[in-house]
């Protein structure tokens, strides 16, 4: 198992701090958040990519994945989110990251007009992904909580440049074990973000073991060389620890809980 985490825990912070630590606590990746404010962002210049990728490969750090915004199901014109993500198709493509995350973000019409427009979108840029070698994963979130949810959905696009991000909490919300969730996502497969929380009136983000998420039972179902990330959702809970002293504990913990 490979251990990543995602900068969204350490929100504005220059990449060359998340490097170090990331290099510290023994974590071999990073899922970079591609938001305004982060160091990782589509308005960045070829010299801007080029030093980013420079710090990344010189600390021997993989960037997994640029963690995007694009609501791939969401109601309207399709021509500006398939815009959006090929525009982060390319800056992922230039800091050396292997994936595109997007969200469903469907909406509350039917669901399969909502996963219509999402496979007619993601057909629309996977030959763009696949050119630049990135493979675009819609998260299981929002309209599409469920395994099942982004598993119908992609079947309905073929492309081996379309895939899954199988958040585990939001499966588990979705009322889905780790078993139901592996098996339908399994042949669209990307990678897992795990993270914990008190429960499902409290989201509260909570060191890895700390809360009731099954993270043991899921990274158990997966291939050895499958990476795993931590999402830690700092900006939302200011409540929350400060995740630097956490990655340490939060490594030992995912080595362990594969077995």
């Amino acid at each position: 198992m490979r251990l990543a985490f995602s900068t969204l825990g350490l929100p504005g912070r220059p990449l060359a701090e998340v490097v170090r630590l990331a290099v510290t606590h023994g974590w071999s990746g990073l899922e970079l958040r591609c938001a305004p404010g982060e160091p990782v962002h589509p308005a960045m210049t070829a010299e801007e990519r080029r030093a980013a990728a420079r710090t990344l490969t010189g600390a021997g750090i993989t960037p997994l994945a640029l963690a995007g915004y694009v609501g791939i199901a969401a109601p309207g014109d399709d021509a500006a989110p398939v815009a959006e993500l090929r525009e982060q198709l390319r800056l992922a493509a230039d800091l050396g990251a292997r994936y595109v995350r997007v969200f469903p973000r469907g909406g509350d019409g039917p669901a399969a007009e909502a996963d219509r427009r999402a496979a007619r979108r993601l057909a629309a840029a996977a030959d763009t992904a696949l050119a630049l070698g990135v493979r675009i994963l819609v998260e299981t979130h929002d309209s599409h909580r469920g395994g099942r949810d982004v598993a119908r959905l992609l079947d309905l696009v073929h492309h081996q440049s379309a895939g899954a991000l199988w958040d585990l909490m939001h499966t588990r919300l979705a009322g889905e074990s780790p078993v139901e969730s592996f098996a339908a996502l399994a042949p669209h497969l990307g990678y897992v973000q795990v993270k914990d929380i008190a429960g499902p009136q409290d989201l509260t983000p909570l060191p890895l073991g700390g809360g009731v998420l099954p993270i043991a039972g899921c990274v158990r179902l997966l291939p050895r060389d499958c990476w795993v990330s931590w999402e830690y959702e700092a900006p939302w809970f200011p409540s929350a620890a400060p995740l630097p002293d956490l990655l340490g504990p939060g490594a030992a913990f995912l080595t362990a809980a594969a077995g």
